[in-house]
């Protein structure tokens, strides 16, 4: 049995409130105290004084297409490549992520999907949770970013196709597809007997197309408001009527939702907090420029240009996912929304995990779950970031105390 941590003189976000209260880690995992104190009557064997930081869980990131100059979309990926790409979200509070590929090629896929395996976290860098696929079965008219002679759009989609396509989906956890494809009801279930889950985007749909996706077993939305008609007030909703439909059960949808200050406006963001605040899900869509400055990248097959904080199609002002890292996120959308730290922090942790179906080991400081865990500051800014029970990055000036009881 591994050493006993405790971890003193700080707040923990539990149970959807931040309380004083000291916190036990042993085996990878989270301890109740009761259990120590009056069955095992043991005293801890490491003390951490951790300074009135706070503990929240680690951050899951959704929606990633890479970062640091790697490129998940990119077929001559490398495990360096992914090493480096997941030891530098350490820092910035990520402790597991789904790979997102965009659109490509079929003999890509084939490549790509087999080299993102998934990984438990650890000191080489946060867990990769299987990869989350975004087209190619996507609209044309709202594709993006995506090239539009890589989009497919049969007449009548089978999951045949997806098999052509993607290759073998052993690492694959989420695909996004536009809804209104005829046929896609029938790919949507056969994909949830794979445990897959199933995310409408990039989309012309109906409202009413959303919803028979949903009935279908669709459960999250990519990145709201973006690569959507936009909401009118007299006309169809689309898919952003979701959050509020009268015909399909709103707790079962979460929305991805991009707070970097440039893919929504501060007001798009409080409509949709408050509409379903329990289905907002924070999402970087970071590309390989993040982190990197200004000047000319690639997003898979395409090329692309940082201006200032924004990533956009070189040559035009089209949006091409972000260059924002995860906790930048939560302080903007904070920051946007008014909502509280708790409210905010969950939009990065709780909510992945439920839309995943991993919220009983990650996403929370639950008693038994992964001590996968963050130590911030009042500005929620990262100061250590712990896999497992183990410190895998600390701030050069974390403020933290460890040592041992004799």
């Amino acid at each position: 049995m591994s050493k006993l941590h405790q971890f003193k003189n700080c707040m923990i976000l539990r149970d959807h409130q931040i309380i004083k209260e000291d916190f036990w880690v042993r085996d990878g995992k989270i301890q109740n105290p009761e259990k120590i104190f009056f069955e095992e009557r043991i005293h801890s064997d490491v003390q951490i004084d951790c300074r009135g930081l706070l503990i929240v869980p680690g951050y899951i990131d959704a929606q990633i297409n890479g970062g640091f100059s790697v490129d998940f979309s990119d077929p001559d990926i490398t495990e360096e490549d992914m090493n480096k790409m997941r030891y530098k979200l350490l820092s910035h509070g990520v402790t597991s992520f789904l790979p997102t590929v965009v659109t490509s090629p079929p003999e890509n896929y084939k490549k790509i999907l087999p080299k993102l395996k998934r990984l438990k976290g650890g000191r080489d860098g946060a867990a990769t949770l299987g990869c989350h696929l975004e087209g190619p079965f996507i609209s044309v008219e709202k594709r993006g970013a995506h090239l539009a002679h890589l989009i497919q759009m049969p007449p009548n989609l089978c999951f045949q196709n997806l098999c052509d396509t993607y290759g073998d989906l052993s690492n694959v956890s989420l695909i996004t597809m536009a809804p209104e494809l005829h046929g896609i009801s029938d790919v949507i279930r056969e994909l949830c007997k794979r445990s897959i889950i199933v995310s409408v985007g990039h989309s012309m749909a109906t409202l009413s197309q959303g919803e028979d996706a949903v009935r279908a077993g669709a459960t999250f939305i990519t990145h709201l408001f973006n690569a959507m008609p936009h909401f009118h007030h007299r006309d169809d909703p689309h898919l952003v009527g979701l959050l509020a439909s009268s015909n399909v059960p709103t707790d079962n949808v979460f929305y991805g939702i991009i707070a970097d200050g440039i893919h929504a406006h501060d007001a798009a963001l409080r409509i949709a907090y408050r509409v379903h605040p329990r289905g907002c899900v924070l999402v970087t869509d970071a590309m390989s420029a993040m982190g990197l400055g200004s000047g000319v990248h690639t997003l898979g097959e395409q090329t692309v240009e940082i201006k200032g904080k924004k990533a956009v199609i070189a040559g035009t002002d089209i949006l091409c996912g972000s260059i924002a890292n995860l906790d930048d996120c939560v302080r903007i959308f904070r920051h946007a929304t008014g909502c509280s730290v708790v409210e905010a922090i969950e939009c990065a942790t709780l909510h992945p995990a439920q839309l995943l179906h991993i919220e009983k080991s990650k996403g929370t400081l639950s008693y038994c779950a992964d001590a996968d865990f963050l130590l911030l500051d009042e500005e929620l800014n990262v100061q250590a970031t712990y896999i497992a029970g183990e410190c895998v990055w600390r701030k050069e000036d974390n403020p933290e105390d460890e040592r041992t009881v004799q």
